[in-house]
């Protein structure tokens, strides 16, 4: 199946339509060449039956010569047919009306056969007598006229000539017509297979070469056979994907650049930030007692410091993602209760409606499932409408947490670029407290919970009635699993 969506997309595939092509192209040849030779061979044959037949009927008439008294009597008519008659040709003589006794019977002698024969011309007509193809084949006797030159004696000799032998020939041709296009449909359907198996085969190389591509495996090359168009394509192939190589491996290189460079630098930033919390610190105890502008200033100081640390610490956790050493430390966790303590930690259990039932318990990583929460919870106070709300909720294998909001949701080019990095859907506010990585962080947090064969999942949504909603998805491991250790 998979073989036929590649080469057609459809259920015609290149296979087939090759081999229909060419049944068609032998059929068309052989039906042409066949039907034509059949035709003619079978025109030479009853032409030559013909001209055989009438010339035996001249010459046995011209034996006849001289021709006695007319009108003839009738035993001289019965012996003209006998004279003239053979075992598998039987003749009749006409005289003015009168006819020898024996002969084929009136009703194959046509009324324009007759007329060409009274006329003095020697006719033959074709016809069918008893289920037997045969020959009418009639001419006129002549006598000699007194200044010696032939004249019409009237007398009419009508023969008719079997033309079963022919018809069984022309029957052997046919059978030998029909062999043949037969043998011709088999080689060009041999012949078919053979191009198309030549032709698809670097085909069916060429998409094996491009699945394993389209998979990642960029030193995928192809075998250059020959040099016709397949071998033009294979190399346009080779060189395109060696060109994408060098340039995948250049961004991978320095996507790797730009990775370890924030890391370098937020890991550097953390010293001389932990001294400034602690000048931010000293300020806003002293803020208040400082004069306007200075206050302010204090203040402003302090805040911007606070974001910064929250800017620093968010790209260090993203730079632990893009390394691979983001692990888990499971605990069994009662998530109802943790879930409250996001919330008062935060100042933010009047602003939220929650439904949390008891008693629902799972292994998970309390820091992470804290840091979902306070990104969801506050992107939904902050952009959001109230009521902001938490429900919680079982399945056989999962825990699912809602966070929703009563605003005016997200707009549909949104949706898909919610979790991006660095992604705010209000361009007009870069000068936003949001680092643009909150949501970005919990979407990787929540897939870092994962087993065999599960991952958590994050995804965001618009409410029938309004607002948006954020789904989180968590595997429920068992209450007391195997000590599987680390990042499962």
């Amino acid at each position: 199946m998979n073989r036929w969506r590649w080469l057609g997309g459809r259920a015609w595939g290149l296979r087939v339509r090759l081999l229909v092509a060419f049944v068609l192209l032998g059929l068309t040849t052989a039906a042409a060449v066949a039907g034509s030779g059949y035709v003619q061979a079978r025109d030479v044959i009853l032409r030559k039956a013909q001209d055989a037949a009438v010339v035996a009927l001249v010459g046995q008439a011209d034996k006849l010569f001289p021709v006695g008294n007319l009108p003839p009597a009738q035993n001289e008519l019965d012996g003209f047919a006998e004279a003239l008659s053979t075992r598998d040709e039987s003749t009749v003589v006409l005289y003015q009306g009168r006819r020898s006794a024996i002969g084929p019977p009136p009703e194959l002698l046509s009324p324009d056969l007759r007329q060409a024969v009274r006329g003095g011309r020697v006719v033959w007509q074709r016809v069918s007598y008893r289920g037997t193809p045969s020959l009418v084949i009639g001419t006129q006797l002549m006598r000699t006229g007194p200044d010696g030159t032939p004249v019409a004696s009237g007398l009419e000799i009508y023969r008719l000539h079997s033309l079963l032998a022919e018809e069984r020939s022309i029957d052997q041709l046919a059978v030998m017509a029909w062999l043949t296009g037969g043998l011709s449909l088999v080689f060009a359907v041999l012949l078919a297979s053979l191009a198309a198996r030549s032709v698809l085969r670097p085909v069916r190389e060429l998409g094996r070469a491009a699945r394993r591509l389209g998979e990642g495996n960029l030193a995928s090359r192809l075998t250059i056979r020959g040099s016709d168009e397949l071998a033009d394509l294979a190399r346009t192939f080779n060189d395109t994907a060696g060109t994408l190589e060098r340039y995948v491996g250049e961004l991978r290189r320095m996507e790797s650049d730009a990775r370890r460079f924030v890391a370098d630098v937020s890991h550097e930033l953390r010293t001389p930030l932990a001294a400034m919390t602690a000048v931010t610190d000293v300020l806003d105890e002293e803020a208040a007692q400082l004069p306007g502008d200075a206050g302010r200033a204090a203040r402003l100081v302090s805040q911007e410091t606070q974001n910064l640390t929250r800017l620093v610490n968010d790209l260090i956790e993203v730079s632990r993602f893009d390394s691979g050493t983001a692990a888990l430390a499971l605990d069994p966790v009662d998530v109802a209760t943790a879930v409250t303590a996001t919330l008062r930690a935060r100042g933010w259990s009047d602003e939220v409606e929650t439904e949390l039932p008891t008693g629902v318990t799972a292994r998970l990583d309390p820091r992470r499932l804290d840091v979902i929460l306070a990104n969801l919870v506050g992107n939904a106070l902050r952009h959001g409408a109230p009521p902001v709300s938490v429900r919680l909720h079982t399945e056989p294998d999962w825990i699912v947490l809602a966070v929703a909001d009563h605003g005016p949701g997200l707009d549909a080019e949104v949706l898909p670029q919610v979790f991006d990095r660095f992604y705010k859907a209000d361009t007009a506010r870069n000068r936003s407290t949001g680092s643009g990585l909150g949501l970005a962080i919990a979407w990787e947090n929540a897939r870092l919970h994962h087993d065999a064969e599960r991952h958590g999942s994050l995804v965001a949504a618009n409410q029938p009635a309004g607002g948006a909603v954020f789904t989180l998805r968590l595997p429920r491991w068992s209450a007391d699993p195997p000590d599987e250790g680390g990042d499962r």
